[in-house]
């Protein structure tokens, strides 16, 4: 790449390690707990070790379908790039869409508790403090948006620092967990079983904030283009990091049914973690448990930064969005006009959330809304694997399973929990959830009629790719669109 400097992202950038360590930072595990499991109980009681279990089973079809999409074709734009090279490029414009709009959301949502908690460390009564919580939570995202910035080792080296801390805490207080003996409720197996749930809808309502939860490991597709053999790596890291926060989801929630009370989840929705901390090491450990969601929420903004950025890098790249976003920083190789447009239209909204109530409130409706939309762009990322494999399933067992089958089944998953949860919704949520992906119908067709490349693809077909990765001369051919290392300024 130094023979391109300034022209495309950082090729090289990141490792392996680097890149497990922004998978699970993505999911967030500290904040997730934090901020949804109040949520996540009002909706499916002591069932939440359920939900989650059953969701990360069509997530991990999910994963798998990343990593099997990410061998064929390296793009920073993922679900963007692979659902419009399978399926049809409005339903790929529309993949990334929704992501786009559900990190711009979150990125408010998110703020707030990394202000509220910043807050807390030093007084309660601040934490209470909408408008402060709101000054605080822009100031650590401008302070993010400043390290995305400054490129992808930046990036990684704040992540590493951020994530061993709280991963750290976390694995202390479970442990702690598990020797606490002041319970309000005996463990009962029931909770990891479907006869908790209320109905079909009652599941699928759990299913959908369960999907918020793991939200995130995706990052690694974004990363693709500043990683190292990212062929392999990046969906290799998706998949450990879907498994680690799944082991951290399961061991809390628990421990949230078995240590506290209802009244104690109620009373404390936007922060259930600190009251288990402190039943758990009184004095020390809500303290501790809120450096550890602080520290959890800065550094899911920053992973967060990460896939809008280069989402919209790769949209302007292919000119489906004003072609100033794909322009590259000619020093630090980051998408500059992306992270400029993300982070003012970010802070635009943070002072209109200011009208909308407390955080809790705001916070319940982002969650929903936000689990629309992630439903839709990995329903259509599952499918789309198997449409880019559908000539190699049949090839062997393994193709057939984790190519074809699983992911198969994380799509109409997905699908199913949209359609279910809509029935189940707060008409604020849908109105934000569906509208925002409407929003996207704008641009994709003001480009389109513009006549975007985007729109006349290179179909994906893993037969292709695959047989013709390694050729003598080492250049892929035509119909191998391999991102990495193109000039991206036109």
């Amino acid at each position: 790449m130094s023979n391109n400097r300034g022209r495309g992202l950082q090729a090289g950038a990141l490792g392996t390690f680097d890149t497990v360590v922004m998978a699970v930072a993505g999911s967030a595990p500290a904040y997730s707990l934090a901020a949804t499991t109040a949520v996540l109980v009002g909706a499916v009681g002591t069932a939440s070790p359920a939900a989650l279990l059953y969701c990360a089973i069509p997530m991990l079809g999910i994963a798998l379908a990343y990593s099997y999409l990410g061998r064929i074709d390296v793009n920073a734009g993922a679900s963007y790039s692979w659902v419009g090279r399978t399926l049809h490029p409005f339903l790929g414009f529309m993949s990334g869409w929704a992501l786009v709009v559900s990190a711009t959301i979150f990125m408010v949502a998110g703020s707030l508790p990394a202000g509220s908690m910043t807050l807390a460390l030093f007084d309660e009564q601040l934490a209470e403090n909408t408008a402060l919580s709101t000054v605080v939570g822009a100031a650590w995202f401008l302070l993010m948006l400043l390290v995305v910035l400054g490129g992808a080792r930046l990036t990684v080296r704040a992540q590493l620092i951020m994530s061993g801390v709280e991963l750290a805490l976390l694995a202390l207080f479970a442990v702690l967990a598990v020797f606490h003996t002041d319970n309000a409720r005996v463990f009962d197996w029931s909770w990891l079983g479907l006869g908790q749930f209320d109905g079909v809808s009652g599941f699928a309502s759990g299913a959908l904030i369960a999907a918020f939860y793991y939200w995130g490991w995706d990052v690694t597709g974004n990363l693709s283009e500043e990683t190292r053999n990212s062929r392999r790596t990046a969906g290799l890291a998706g998949l450990i990091g879907v498994g680690v926060v799944f082991l951290l989801f399961e061991v809390f929630t628990i421990a949230v049914n078995v240590i506290l009370s209802s009244d104690q989840i109620r009373a404390n929705e936007a922060n259930v973690l600190a009251v288990l901390g402190e039943e758990i090491w009184p004095g020390w450990g809500g303290k501790l448990l809120i450096v550890a969601v602080m520290l959890s929420t800065v550094a899911t903004l920053e992973t967060t930064l990460i896939q809008v950025t280069r989402s919209l890098f790769a949209m302007g790249r292919d000119r489906t969005m004003p072609a100033a976003l794909g322009k590259v920083h000619r020093t630090w190789n980051t998408p500059w006009v992306a992270i400029a447009v993300v982070g003012a239209v970010a802070l635009a909204m943070f002072v209109a959330s200011n009208a909308l109530g407390s955080v809790g409130e705001i916070l319940s409706d982002a969650i929903s809304a936000i689990g629309l939309q992630i439903a839709v762009y990995y329903g259509l990322t599952g499918l789309a694997v198997v449409v880019a494999y559908r000539k190699m399933l049949l090839k062997s067992p393994a193709n057939f399973l984790f190519g074809g089958l699983w992911p198969l089944f994380g799509a109409l998953f997905m699908f199913w929990v949209f359609v279910e949860s809509l029935g189940e919704l707060a008409p604020a949520a849908i109105a934000i959830g569906v509208g925002g992906l409407a929003a996207g119908l704008v641009p994709m067709l003001w480009y389109w009629r513009r006549g975007s490349d985007y729109y006349r693809p290179a179909k994906l077909d893993a037969t292709h790719t695959i047989e013709t990765y390694y050729v003598p001369a080492g250049r892929p051919p035509e119909h191998v669109r391999a991102h990495e290392g193109l000039p991206t300024d036109f």
